[in-house]
């Protein structure tokens, strides 16, 4: 993956969209630190669609809410103490 700074990202943007597209993902540094990476489409659907469902997503479906999440109440296995004399 190559690296660009943000202020040649920004200068030659036709180029770094050009190398997105030929080479892959492309790195996007401010101040050295990496900050962005510039994907293409497909890549970034391939991403999206292989992603888990956030915490927030889970809980709000409905799905989330099953009765197979806790045993039932009462049914709990307990481990046998020995007691030594």
């Amino acid at each position: 993956m190559d690296t660009w700074p943000v202020q040649d990202a920004k200068a030659r943007f036709s180029e770094f969209l050009d190398a997105c597209l030929a080479e892959g993902p492309q790195m996007v540094t401010r101040r050295g630190v990496e900050a962005a990476v510039l994907v293409p489409v497909q890549e970034w659907r391939r991403l999206q669609s292989a992603a888990r469902p956030s915490l927030k997503e889970l809980l709000l479906s409905d799905d989330a809410r099953a009765d197979a999440i806790a045993p039932p109440r009462g049914h709990v296995r307990r481990r046998q103490v020995e007691v030594l004399k």
